[in-house]
């Protein structure tokens, strides 16, 4: 019998542990360690931080859903990982050991590298978190009781974008319906080279439609921007030219901002020799494998992938929901395999697919692949991806909670594009 240790139960890890439950069959151990003993729907947390949602609507208990089926759960800090006695330490002195090791923790939220930046000890609010975005929530409360200026945006060496967008409009739609909108100068600040880039050179006009969206709400914005440090209601950010030089500096003022940081790995994961690259990311090869430990695989955004392109602020490459899936899928097929004595031989795909609410609108991105040139761009907006968004919501918590291991995302794309493969051309 093999023990397979999942090490993270966020939207991979979860997805994962019944992915791979359903494939290796009961005379295998499947166990699940996080932090953290609720599982949380993050995509959701723009909703939280003004108040649309609450943490029950959202999240749910990890251990009982997993029981269920025929899966354990370790709800504890990992400490330490082992890589060549096969074990994770925890905190409290006990370990686990395995036989195949999925990190799947997602990342460190580096806020200390901007002087101020986070909502713990600093002065931005975040929704990388539920968390964080419940603390903006009460900080969203005190902009409506004094309205004033907001920045909202991404701080340099940022890679998840799509969330800083949503919570701008999400943001903006909410201020509009209080009546206090006219109160609340709203600017964008971000690492991005131009509106619309999302870590992707942008997808099909995505650059054109979030201007238009932007401007039609009378949000500024600020791209090229080198946040340097931020004071309490103070944000001071250098705006560069495309050579990288500085064009101007800007002390910004603010009453309520969200800024998402950079990213690295995690302490425990960053820490074993030779597992990740210098900001702690796993290194892995096509099959979502560790080069050095073949007993390690990883998915999601803890996976190293490189920038996009050199832009004149650092921008990272953005992981989201399909390429997720799409890598967990592959690596369970592959440790399916090696345990029937095969070699690994499938792989993820570097895909994007995105559901972007605006508030009262959204946008909707397939990028295929996620790196230009692609076989497949397709953006699309109207107040159906708004509805798109809560339905697909309620469907990836019900599929949590009772254990589905159907891949979800690729079915959704097919539908969208309308094509019977991903590697078809679409119909229009």
């Amino acid at each position: 019998m093999a023990h397979v240790v999942i090490l993270g139960a966020g939207l991979g890890g979860m997805a994962g542990a019944y992915e791979m439950r359903a494939a290796l069959g009961k005379e295998h151990k499947v166990t699940v360690v996080n932090e953290r003993p609720d599982f949380q729907f993050v995509p959701s947390n723009p909703w939280i931080a003004v108040g649309w949602r609450k943490r029950p609507q959202t999240s749910f208990a990890i251990e009982p859903a997993l029981k269920k089926k025929g899966i354990d759960f370790v709800g504890k800090r990992a400490e330490r990982i082992d890589a060549d006695a096969k074990q994770i330490g925890f905190g409290d002195g006990s370990s686990l050991s395995y036989d195949y090791l999925v990190i799947a923790t997602g990342p460190r939220l580096a806020f200390e590298a901007v002087p101020g930046a986070g909502p713990h000890g600093g002065h931005t609010q975040s929704v990388c978190t539920l968390d964080h975005a419940e603390k903006a929530w009460e900080d969203v409360q005190k902009l409506v009781a004094n309205p004033g200026p907001v920045i909202i945006g991404a701080l340099p060496g940022a890679s998840c974008f799509g969330p800083a967008y949503e919570y701008a409009l999400i943001l903006e739609t909410e201020l509009r319906k209080r009546k206090i909108r006219n109160k609340v100068p709203m600017l964008y600040v971000t690492a991005e080279p131009y509106i619309g880039h999302l870590g992707l050179g942008g997808v099909g006009d995505s650059k054109g439609m979030l201007e238009s969206e932007f401007r039609s709400r009378h949000i500024q914005w600020i791209t090229n921007a080198r946040t340097t440090k931020i004071e309490a209601g103070k944000m001071f950010v250098e705006e560069l030219d495309d050579a990288g030089n500085v064009k101007k500096n800007h002390e910004l003022p603010f009453v309520h901002s969200m800024m998402l940081p950079s990213f690295t790995g995690v302490d425990a994961v960053a820490k074993v020799e030779g597992l990740c690259n210098p900001k702690g990311f796993v290194i892995t090869n096509e099959f979502q494998r560790s080069p050095k430990y073949p007993s390690i695989y990883s998915a999601g955004v803890c996976v190293a992938l490189p920038p996009l392109e050199a832009t004149p602020v650092p921008c990272g490459m953005p992981k989201t929901g399909y390429m997720i899936e799409s890598m967990m899928t592959a690596l369970v097929h592959n440790i399916r395999d090696e345990l029937a004595g095969k070699q690994p031989s499938h792989k993820g795909s570097l895909s994007a697919f995105c559901l972007a609410d605006m508030g009262d609108t959204g946008g909707a991105f397939v990028a295929i692949p996620q790196i230009p040139p692609r076989n497949i761009t397709w953006f699309k907006k109207g107040k159906w991806v708004h509805w798109a968004k809560v339905g697909f919501e309620k469907y990836f918590l019900f599929k949590m909670k009772t254990g589905s291991s159907e891949p979800f995302y690729e079915k959704t794309i097919l539908k969208l594009v309308g094509i019977k493969r991903l590697d078809e051309p679409p119909a229009g």
